[in-house]
């Protein structure tokens, strides 16, 4: 599979007076599919996937704030509430429910909350190593401490520049060491696509360094399954047998939705949709096609 099919254009939306990007990849006339990236990553993370898909799909690929090519929060404080709300805003003003969704990680995290708000607008969605969350949920932090914790964070990431590489092939490098999966040409279109030049010429990843600080507060881990309980829409759970993500979760996560399936594919870390990538799409078309 290759991405030198890939034709999306490059749109604008706004969400709390923040102008966020998403790609169109075109057929409108398609059901609507939705494809949300993780944390630090970026819209073109679905280059691939959409690759196969946009011929039985109208997709659209959003950048969350501070990521990619969205814009960035003054003073940072990212939350799975805005992230939320940016997903909300896009599917409310392109009139895109009820639609289906394919979301990894801390996308996937965010999708499953908005389709418990508003399950009468999800249709089926896909869900890569997305129903984690911090530490804390899992653990009795007391709230002080996830205070402080927050605040040490936040100050010491003021404090910290963004990485910077010499070159762009520096930056494929750290992109490829990142993750053993990769072909060569998935990293650098990865690379390529998630860094931008600075003004000395060297380079830097485009998500905001704010994104490494986890809100304190969020929903406990009782609300969170409260609204997994509300979703009606059919869910495939899927992770990587190489992936640290169920570190947290010793228990079958599906006994929490009231239609739910898991798959784990075997050779595939957290990036199940880039390490297994034929599998993957062969699994979602199927998943996704309608009964």
């Amino acid at each position: 599979m290759s991405v030198n099919r890939a034709s999306p254009t490059s749109h604008s939306y706004f969400a709390q007076g923040l102008r966020l990007h998403y790609l169109d990849w075109g057929n409108p006339e398609a059901p609507p599919l939705l494809l949300v990236h993780g944390n630090r990553d970026h819209c073109h993370n679905w280059d691939w996937v959409a690759q196969e898909l946009r011929d039985d799909y109208h997709i659209l690929a959003p950048d969350f704030r501070g990521h990619g090519d969205s814009e960035r929060i003054l003073g940072g404080n990212y939350n799975h509430t805005g992230y939320l709300y940016d997903l909300a805003q896009l599917i409310h003003q392109q009139n895109l429910a009820p639609l289906k969704v394919i979301a990894h990680s801390l996308g996937g995290s965010v999708a499953l909350r908005y389709a418990g708000a508003y399950p009468e607008n999800i249709e089926k969605m896909i869900v890569i190593e997305g129903t984690g969350g911090p530490g804390w949920m899992y653990q009795e932090v007391p709230v002080h401490e996830r205070i402080r914790n927050w605040v040490d964070s936040t100050r010491a990431g003021a404090g910290r520049s963004p990485r910077r590489y010499g070159s762009l092939e520096d930056a494929f490098e750290r992109m490829q060491a990142e993750n053993k999966h990769l072909s060569e040409s998935q990293a650098r279109h990865l690379t390529a696509h998630g860094s931008n030049q600075n003004e000395d010429g060297s380079y830097s990843w485009k998500f905001d360094n704010q994104t490494h600080v986890m809100a304190p507060f969020d929903l406990t881990l009782d609300q969170t399954q409260t609204l997994w309980s509300r979703i009606t829409a059919p869910l495939l759970l899927i992770s990587g047998s190489e992936s640290q993500f169920g570190q947290h979760q010793k228990e079958d996560i599906t006994r929490y939705f009231p239609d739910a399936r898991s798959l784990v594919f075997e050779n595939a870390g957290h990036w199940v949709q880039h390490d297994q990538l034929d599998r993957f799409v062969s699994e979602a078309r199927l998943f996704l096609k309608d009964a």
